[in-house]
């Protein structure tokens, strides 16, 4: 059986230190260096969930959260 998206906290309640954890790891990175660092991120991060059907999911949220907030031509 294919598992869905995390509905509940996965972060235990510290989501703001996730947060300026992923802020800080990015300060003092070029665009570049920022934009390769997420690719790389994303990859290690979709490897670590290894279900290609929750990553759909997740893909279609960040999209349709996008979409949200900076609408797509």
């Amino acid at each position: 059986m294919t598992a869905g998206l995390r509905q509940e906290d996965g972060f235990a309640g510290q989501a703001d230190a996730v947060y300026e954890s992923l802020v800080e790891a990015h300060r003092s990175l070029s665009d570049e260096e920022s934009a390769a660092l997420n690719a790389r991120l994303v990859l290690i991060l979709a490897h670590e969930v290894g279900d290609p059907a929750v990553l759909a999911q997740a893909i279609a949220l960040a999209r349709r959260s996008l979409r949200r907030h900076h609408p797509l031509p």
